[in-house]
């Protein structure tokens, strides 16, 4: 689906009539609407279209709604996708049959429109929700910042954002492993949080952007409160996760396929800052735009030596 396209409903039945009364439902919502009336035929359309939630009939011939979504579930493709499960079926034993087979809701025939809209609304709202969180650190994602920013634009004051990056990450995952990378990730995230919450009104946002990078969302005065406390509390919590002789030498070495054995100094934090400026008429062009003279702001950062915070104060007007 592309971005301004409305989400597309699958709907599953074998009763022609049911399925037609829901698409047509549906489409006065504004969905889009795709129809199956076979298990088999539902997995093909899922395949070709990939929409957005499938509401899928528990009786039906051959592939039932049960099999279908454990099938659903089985594939890493597939597994995303929620399910709402239709059924004549009003037993709790049932009830709970269905969702262990994977569906995300339930809902029993006769049932009310209203109620098949909101459930359908719902479940698609907490998808997205879900998608937009980091499985690492638990916070949002891409999709959410790009809100952020522009709601921020929108309101019509100064704001920052902070692209936040660890420097000399790599030489951790190379000789620690992966598993002890992600410490180091979520001690960042932890940091930042405690620095979000600290610096009080109006609320900073923070997300993660993927890997070791994060950006902060404040107003411009909160700035170096909050990128000071981050700071410490993560030097903090980095020096705790070296092994000791790595933290009282301060570097570590790293052996190269050759053989040869390279020094790395400590983990330090680099912060890119731009300051946006809506220029008070309402219009929000891209909100990537600020995101990118943060990220040009982090590479002058990571030009010095220790932790260093590159403010770009140009001001980005028009946001």
């Amino acid at each position: 689906m592309s971005v301004g396209e409305p989400d597309v409903i699958l709907v599953v039945d074998d009763d022609v009539d049911i399925a037609r009364f829901i698409e047509v439902n549906l489409k006065l919502e504004g969905y889009g609407v795709l129809l199956a009336h076979d298990g088999e035929t539902a997995l093909q359309l899922i395949a070709e279209h990939q929409p957005a939630l499938a509401v899928v009939d528990w009786m039906m011939p051959q592939l039932d709604g049960i099999e279908l979504t454990r099938r659903l579930r089985a594939d890493p493709m597939t597994a995303p996708m929620p399910v709402i499960l239709l059924t004549a079926r009003g037993q709790t034993a049932d009830k709970v049959l269905g969702l262990q087979a994977g569906a995300d809701d339930y809902l029993v025939k006769p049932f009310d429109t209203l109620e098949l809209v909101a459930r359908v609304r719902s479940t698609l709202r907490r998808n997205q929700e879900n998608r937009e969180v980091s499985p690492l650190t638990g916070l949002p994602g891409n999709s959410r910042i790009l809100r952020e920013i522009t709601d921020r634009a929108r309101a019509g004051s100064d704001f920052a954002v902070s692209h936040v990056d660890i420097d000399r990450f790599k030489p951790v995952n190379d000789v620690y492993g992966f598993a002890r990378g992600d410490e180091f990730i979520t001690a960042l995230a932890r940091a930042l949080h405690r620095a979000v919450v600290e610096v009080g009104l109006p609320p900073a946002f923070l997300g993660h952007i993927g890997g070791d990078d994060f950006l902060v969302v404040c107003t411009p005065d909160q700035l170096k409160e909050l990128h000071t406390k981050a700071i410490l509390e993560f030097q903090n919590a980095a020096d705790a996760l070296y092994n000791p002789l790595d933290s009282q030498r301060g570097y570590i070495e790293v052996v190269q396929r050759n053989g040869e054995v390279q020094q790395a100094n400590l983990v330090t934090l680099s912060i890119g800052v731009a300051i946006g400026t809506p220029s008070g008429n309402g219009q929000v062009t891209d909100p990537r735009e600020v995101i990118s003279i943060a990220t040009e702001m982090k590479s002058v950062a990571k030009k010095h030596h220790g932790n260093y915070v590159a403010v770009d104060r140009r001001g980005v007007v028009g946001l």
